[in-house]
């Protein structure tokens, strides 16, 4: 008897642990968070940001052995008592042109003030769900065709998420 893997939900998640002297600047994530969210703009090159995409590409490629490139950054806002609707990054009409994962970064967020609840079906097992808590300096990672949402602000603190999408190679 043999057996064959045809498809696999990969979830990844966890913190970033930057080389020390290398540290991911928060406040300055924050900052670029706000800023492209008041004028509508796009997200801001930055060291910290060019920080944070290089170590989870890198750490990817070397762990799991795929190639990961940015397609889109986008900062979020939530304040507090609010929560995100249901997101879709893949486009079903233009599956050439989607990303293939998501990636939410926790750049400054209350300890355990939100989670990040992602649907999925396993197989004909429809409607199944997970769900993590995300923290600062934590990321969660999985393929854009997963609907998620970030559950309520629980604190009385502004919660500043990024969110990126990616191209697999």
């Amino acid at each position: 008897m043999k057996k064959i893997i045809l498809s696999e939900l990969g979830l990844y998640y966890g913190s970033i642990e930057m080389p020390k002297g290398f540290e991911i600047d928060q406040e300055k994530l924050s900052i670029d968070i706000f800023t492209s969210t008041i004028h509508n703009r796009e997200f801001p090159f930055s060291k910290s940001w060019d920080m944070l995409q290089t170590y989870l590409r890198e750490h990817i490629y070397l762990e799991y052995g795929f190639t990961l490139v940015n397609k889109k950054t986008i900062g979020n806002i939530y304040k507090p008592g609010q929560q995100s609707h249901s997101y879709l990054q893949v486009d079903p009409v233009d599956l050439r042109h989607s990303p293939d994962y998501v990636m939410l970064y926790g750049v400054n967020l209350s300890k355990d003030s939100c989670k990040v609840f992602i649907e999925y079906d396993d197989n004909r097992r429809k409607g199944k769900s997970w769900e993590i808590p995300l923290n600062t300096n934590n990321f969660v990672m999985f393929p854009s065709t997963q609907k998620y949402h970030i559950t309520t602000n629980t604190s009385d603190q502004l919660n500043f998420i990024l969110t990126t999408t990616y191209e697999y190679l």
